[in-house]
């Protein structure tokens, strides 16, 4: 029996509230609504945060491996050849690998995930309308760069890779074009196909095709209930580069221009992934097409006072998640505390293949027949050395230790404070809940392999 086709969206900077579908009537997105309405969407959906400022990068290592975060190889700038892709365990069995867009783990693993592709971005953000690509080499030799500073922080380095400049068409355009031409051209009777498309929208700059700006209008734009003008401690990266994407202190009207230009690139997102599901349906093939839809991290966007994603509060590690196709449910939603690593382990089974012995994650498999299951208790969540926290099915805690000590404490009732206003650290009724749930973040450091620099830096100044 012939296995499914996969189509795997995965954006840049896309936080879980992103979509009208999920109770957001603020923005724009009927294709993703229409993918939630054919799938299930899981609504509490994490990553594990960053070990560097770009997030991304970590992240990405993490989903294309089913690895935790410290045990990747260092930071994600590139994957471990020992640990097992995704896109390899699909070549083997038979696949034609797909890839376009952006690639954030080095050259050699991404030559070795896929056996076609087209406009690769080697890096972590350019301009949307001038995209340094390369063209597939069946090789791996992509051009090489010097190495350049990461904008991001100062100890952490890239390789850039480009062979031609595509100037003049939208990054999302781009990429969504390709896979159209992709799509129209493999034979899926011969073999199924696994086309991983990279989107670097909506990261910033936030620029985008001015008749989806058209459809936002700034002050119509309503602002989030935990909007701050300034964040209200040091939490450790209070000045790095996506902090000064605004103006100090944050401002009613800034921070609304950021999010109507955050949403519009979303619609745009939303019409480009609706042009490649009708390709879908074009030659025929949406019905044994399984589809997955996530992104690599959320963002503030003047949430807590903050403009960017290095940090644990929800806005910023709370992704959605949605899959639909053969053998899962429609028109679903799944509570259960899931991870991006859990993505790989899925598929596996979903397609009936072993999941590699390096994977890590957890097949979200038994929760398309059983809406009670529970894939796990807790998430465990990281911010280089200056954040640590925890999360179970009611209650986060996170920890901040910044310049060698201790900074603070929070507790927040994710069922009745979903926004994270309301520190109960301190609450004497709450005693019970934080001591046990600072036990449990303990675990991390042995459960997740946490004890590389950034891991010795905080536990050493963490006083519980």
């Amino acid at each position: 029996m012939k296995k499914p086709n996969i189509i795997f969206f995965f954006t840049d900077d896309q936080r879980f509230d992103t979509i009208g579908g999920l109770n957001n009537p603020n923005i724009k997105t009927p294709n993703l609504d229409g993918l939630i309405h054919r799938g299930t969407a899981f609504t509490n959906a994490y990553i594990m945060g960053g070990s560097s400022g770009a997030v991304c990068m970590p992240s990405r290592g993490m989903l294309h491996t089913g690895r935790s975060l410290y045990r990747i190889r260092g930071q994600g700038e590139d994957i471990d050849p020992k640990h097992v892709t995704l896109g390899q365990v699909l070549q083997e069995s038979g696949y034609t690998c797909f890839g376009t867009g952006k690639w954030h783990n080095g050259s050699a693993s991404f030559s070795r995930s896929f056996n076609t592709g087209a406009e690769i971005f080697f890096g972590g953000m350019s301009d949307h309308w001038n995209v340094p690509a390369c063209d597939f080499d069946p090789s791996g030799k992509y051009p090489q760069r010097p190495k350049i500073s990461n904008p991001y922080a100062d100890n952490i380095v890239s390789w850039h890779h480009c062979d031609h400049v595509t100037a003049g068409k939208h990054s999302t355009d781009l990429f969504a074009d390709v896979t159209c031409e992709f799509l129209r051209h493999h034979n899926s009777k011969q073999n199924p196909f696994f086309a991983y498309v990279s989107f670097m929208a909506p990261h910033d700059p936030r620029s985008m095709p001015p008749e989806f700006r058209e459809l936002y209008d700034p002050d119509s734009v309503g602002l989030p209930e935990n909007f701050a003008s300034q964040h209200p401690f040091d939490n450790g990266w209070m000045t790095g580069r996506d902090e000064q994407l605004a103006n100090f202190p944050r401002t009613k009207t800034e921070v609304q221009r950021h999010l109507t230009e955050y949403y519009a690139m979303i619609t745009h997102l939303d019409t480009a992934i609706g042009r490649i599901i009708d390709t879908l349906v074009e030659q025929n093939v949406l019905d044994e097409t399984i589809i997955i839809f996530t992104s690599d991290n959320g963002l503030a966007v003047g949430q807590h006072g903050l403009m960017g994603k290095q940090n644990l509060y929800d806005h910023s590690i709370h992704v959605p998640l949605v899959m639909a196709g053969p053998s899962i449910p429609s028109g679903q939603k799944r509570d259960s505390l899931v991870y991006l690593i859990d993505i790989f382990p899925t598929l596996c089974d979903l397609l009936e293949l072993p999941i590699p012995h390096t994977v890590e994650g957890n097949s979200l498999h038994p929760t398309f027949n059983d809406s009670e299951k529970r894939i796990r208790s807790c998430l465990h969540f990281a911010f280089q050395d200056v954040q640590r926290g925890i999360r179970d099915e009611r209650y986060k805690l996170i920890e901040y230790v910044v310049n060698g000590s201790h900074r603070k404490t929070q507790l927040f009732d994710m069922i009745s404070d979903p926004t994270e206003l309301h520190n109960l650290a301190s609450d004497t009724s709450r005693r019970d809940v934080l001591h046990n749930l600072r036990n449990q973040l303990k675990k991390w450091q042995t459960t997740y392999n946490d004890t590389r620099e950034q891991g010795q830096s905080f536990w050493s100044s963490y006083p519980y």
